[in-house]
């Protein structure tokens, strides 16, 4: 019932946020474009590019696409989020939620909890949509290791970033730990565990070896969950200093 009334009392809320701010609408729909991107118009770019250089660029491409829908969900939603407490917080939201009969922890539940859901639905649809889904079990799997980066980047987002033009400079610099995994992807296997230390790794690793139906799937799992996890408890409590 307390999950019920949380939803009913912010779940209105912040679709109001968001259909009153252009770019966060546009930020909700975007996977599905690039999705559709992927499907009709990518092959056909990759298929004119091996004839007129001769290379095999259609070797790389299910990795090089399954990942970068996998982990667009999370980023995507985690700017929705992010953006949505740095308004809260500059307009001293946050601060108000505290003398509330709402209990802050409850909020931040709902705060970290809504972008990972939002994440898996997501991912779970435009992979298909993509036609670069490694099958729903592995799918599944990949989504939810994936789905705690949406959060990472929410908190990531209210705690370095004073406003929205920082947030936006923080987003872009986050593209290296997007890249690193495919950095890791092409540099031998005994180096790889070095960039574990990227959160983006784990959650690639996964949906390559279940790709290739490799053996330590559960182990990548189990890592990147255990790994995103830390990395959450850590800048919760930085986030709580901040507003305290």
């Amino acid at each position: 019932m307390n999950t019920l009334r949380l939803v009913k009392s912010l779940g209105p809320i912040d679709a109001m946020n968001v259909r009153r701010d252009p770019l966060l609408r546009w930020i909700v729909v975007l996977p599905l474009l690039i999705a559709l991107v992927v499907r009709f118009f990518l092959p056909v770019i990759i298929g004119r590019l091996e004839d007129a250089l001769h290379l095999g660029f259609g070797t790389f491409y299910q990795v090089i696409a399954g990942y970068a829908l996998l982990i667009t969900a999370p980023v995507l939603c985690g700017m929705v989020i992010g953006f949505l407490l740095l308004d809260e917080r500059d307009d001293r939201t946050l601060l108000a939620l505290r003398v509330t009969p709402l209990p802050f922890s409850n909020y931040l539940a709902w705060r970290l909890s809504l972008p990972m859901l939002l994440s898996v639905a997501v991912t779970l649809a435009v992979l298909p949509l993509a036609g670069v889904s490694p099958g729903l079990p592995s799918l599944l799997l990949c989504a939810l290791v994936a789905a705690p980066f949406a959060p990472l980047v929410a908190l990531a987002l209210a705690v370095f970033a004073q406003n929205k033009v920082q947030g936006f400079a923080l987003v872009k610099a986050s593209g290296v730990f997007q890249m690193a995994p495919l950095v890791a992807y092409f540099v031998k296997a005994e180096w790889q565990p070095a960039f574990g230390i990227f959160p983006t790794y784990w959650p690639a690793k996964l949906l390559w070896t279940l790709q290739a139906e490799g053996a330590n799937a559960w182990l990548y799992l189990a890592v990147g969950l255990a790994y995103q996890l830390l990395l959450l408890l850590i800048l919760l409590r930085r986030f709580n200093r901040l507003i305290a």
